[in-house]
């Protein structure tokens, strides 16, 4: 298999382990992989809010992004987002663990930067099970995904496989 091909793979692999309920996630970012210039065209509105007015090789990574956020299994959080708005946003992710891992957040826990919160974040949904992932789009936002413990590493490589990074929070 060539890299190219890899890529592919390991992106759609990727988009079918965070939306397995949502084949259209894969679709919108294979279709980014495929056709980078219809894609752009298709999506030119949200993209240039991004600073995106031409193909770039993070595109179908960026799509991932986008996609996730409107099924809603993305939270993508300012890097100095308010504890309560990102204690919203997690909430309102589908893919929230159904154990609430806010009963175990201290109030002295509230009172952390964006970067140390999360990662506390993240310790307390590992307590529960589950996990809280970056898809890094090297920007200075967090766009942050919820998904069971035990895929946390298959996210990780799957994402080094297609070229991009991802890590998880609170480990």
């Amino acid at each position: 298999m060539s890299g190219t091909d890899d890529a592919r793979t390991s992106l759609a692999a990727a988009a079918a382990l965070l939306a397995p309920a949502c084949p259209g996630v894969a679709e919108q970012v294979l279709h980014a992989f495929d056709h980078p210039g219809a894609y752009l065209r298709d999506h030119a509105g949200r993209l240039a809010d991004r600073g995106i007015d031409e193909p770039v090789p993070d595109l179908a990574w960026i799509a991932l992004v986008d996609a996730l956020a409107d099924h809603p299994l993305l939270a993508e959080l300012d890097w100095k987002e308010d504890p309560q708005e990102v204690r919203s946003q997690l909430r309102g992710l589908d893919s929230r663990p159904s154990v609430d891992p806010w009963v175990l957040v201290g109030e002295d826990e509230m009172l952390l930067p964006t970067d140390e919160f999360l990662q506390s974040c993240g310790r307390h949904y590992g307590d529960v099970g589950a996990a809280l992932a970056v898809l890094d789009i090297e920007s200075d936002c967090y766009p942050v995904v919820c998904l069971r413990a035990a895929r946390v590493q298959e996210l990780t490589a799957l994402a080094k496989r297609a070229g991009f990074t991802a890590w998880a929070l609170g480990v």
